[in-house]
């Protein structure tokens, strides 16, 4: 997390809300050697008490023992800031962005649970693609799905703290803060600048 107090949130409502929509993020567990990371889907649950996952049984990650402690990263939109923009002297170059960070427990979960999960997840993806059909496991055959659960294994991250960074510029003036939203919106280098460039015309109350 950014160390300037000022992009903190303190009301989580909104991190959990963009963790749930973006339901991607990096898993990161620490070894005695080095740490271990893996891209996964989730489905964090309303309040963000606890996010369900899934990992392929060769996953280092799944190969460790019992409970460990965790972080999953979220990543939201994010962008180059040129000092041009602001319309000011003095400035230097920044990265403004939106990250959110789940620290908690990583708990294995019985394999009898991963079908419940699947479905649990298959399904909040899917309601998102209307009016597409939703997929469901009933879709496949029975033997290629029993196959392939058997290569995966469910996990619960239990959520005990959560840290995000809301980095928007609120430490500019307003009007160098909207240019910069402007010319990102036009120009930009980075992920979602459209959608960054809007929280950077009315950053959320932190």
């Amino acid at each position: 997390m950014h160390p300037n107090p000022i992009f903190h949130s303190a009301d989580h409502a909104k991190d959990i809300s963009l963790a749930r929509d973006r339901g991607f993020g990096v898993l990161a567990v620490s070894t005695e050697t080095v740490p271990l990371l893996s891209h996964i889907p989730f489905l964090l649950a309303e309040d963000g008490g606890h996010a369900d996952l899934h990992l392929v049984r060769s996953n280092p990650i799944a190969r460790l023992k019992g409970a460990q402690q965790a972080v999953i990263a979220v990543n939201g939109p994010d962008g180059y800031i040129s000092p041009d923009w602001y319309g000011l002297t003095d400035q230097v170059p920044t990265w403004n962005y939106v990250a959110v960070h789940l620290t908690g427990t990583l708990e294995p979960l019985p394999d009898s649970e991963m079908r419940a999960m699947l479905d649990r997840q298959s399904e909040a993806y899917e309601a998102r693609l209307a009016p597409k059909p939703v997929w469901q496991t009933p879709k496949m055959t029975p033997e290629v799905l029993e196959r392939m659960l058997r290569m995966i294994l469910p996990f619960r991250l239990h959520v005990q703290r959560i840290d995000a960074t809301w980095k928007l510029g609120q430490n500019k003036a307003d009007t160098a803060r909207l240019g910069a939203a402007e010319a990102l919106q036009e120009s930009g280098i980075g992920t979602q600048t459209s959608a960054l460039a809007d929280l950077m015309r009315a950053p959320p109350m932190l």
